[in-house]
């Protein structure tokens, strides 16, 4: 889980500091695709009962990630658009 993590905050690094526009855009996709690895492993922490969600961990992670997706996306979405103009 912390690779993916760290994965994920590391390829949007390196997107940024990508000179074109697209090779950054595909760097914010791989750093997407760690959002949802880090997803899957925390459903599997939970299918696996190393956490439950009485403790809300699981709810919070879940909520966490999705925002990250959706703040990314936008980002995306964004640096598109700078290209266009």
């Amino acid at each position: 889980m912390r690779l993916a993590a760290i994965s994920a905050t590391a390829n949007i690094a390196e997107g940024y500091g990508r000179f074109h526009f697209q090779e950054g855009i595909q760097f914010f996709r791989i750093a997407r695709g760690s959002l949802y690895e880090l997803k899957d492993h925390l459903i599997s922490c939970f299918d696996l009962d190393y956490i439950d969600k009485h403790i809300f961990i699981f709810d919070t992670g879940l909520s966490l990630i999705e925002k990250a997706k959706i703040t990314l996306n936008g980002y995306i979405d964004y640096v598109k658009k700078q290209n266009m103009s």
